[in-house]
């Protein structure tokens, strides 16, 4: 028999998704990605980004497009998204408020954590780097490129565990999009879903949804961060 999946409090280790969760850029993101898409003949909103794509890879936007529309992206759609990004990331990236003080509060109470990312490694590191976040997690860094089927499949987040060395069930996942929630229930692992730009009602499979860093401060047993 499966062992139940833990409430967060108790869990062995915590598994942050990076955009959304980690860092704010997920407006950033589904703005270029909107933009990039419309300039490509596939008209797409802010909003339709957003609701469609967020917490998958590019893969899937491409075969969502696809399927949708039976239009194929150019060739170098993704070559050209990445750069996008990479410029407005270095200047207008920054964390989620309220994160580095809820990382510093699991390192001193001597909970493990580590980042588990539909982004490739490239951009994951980029994000990390320039918003401060990347020596905390050292080389505790999961991303797409280390799995062959990205989120809502559970390949990432049992990577992650496995790399960490704590039973999946014994690990919670912190998550922002519905193919992040999903990828986590079908891992047997506890999962908080932090509804900031996905609406509450579409991440319920998740354990707990929470609304900003102080509910997900709450869920993990520690002190509200004062920053929010």
């Amino acid at each position: 028999m499966t062992p139940p999946v833990r409430e967060p409090t108790g869990a062995a280790l915590v598994v942050f998704d990076n955009d959304g969760v980690l860092v704010d850029s997920e407006p950033l993101a589904n703005r270029e990605l909107s933009a990039l898409l419309t300039a490509c003949g596939v008209a797409t909103s802010y909003e339709d980004s957003i609701r469609r794509y967020m917490g998958g890879t590019l893969d899937r936007v491409r075969s969502m497009v696809r399927r949708d529309t039976g239009r194929e992206l150019p060739a170098d759609f993704a070559q050209r998204y990445r750069a996008r990004l990479k410029a407005v990331f270095e200047r207008e990236l920054r964390p989620v408020a309220g994160i580095p003080e809820i990382l510093s509060a699991l390192a001193e109470r001597g909970t493990p954590f580590c980042v588990a990312s539909s982004s490739p490694r490239d951009r994951l590191e980029l994000a990390l780097r320039v918003t401060g976040l990347a020596p905390r997690f050292g080389h505790r860094v999961y991303s797409a490129d280390d799995v062959a089927r990205g989120k809502p499949a559970p390949d990432l987040f049992l990577y992650a565990a496995g790399r960490m060395g704590v039973d999946p069930a014994r690990a919670v996942v912190v998550e922002d999009s519905v193919p992040g929630v999903e990828a986590a229930v079908a891992a047997g692992m506890a999962c908080i879903a932090f509804a900031a730009l996905t609406p509450a009602e579409r991440l319920s499979r998740a354990t707990h949804v929470v609304r900003d860093t102080a509910g997900l401060a709450a869920r993990l047993g520690l002190a509200a961060p004062a920053s929010v």
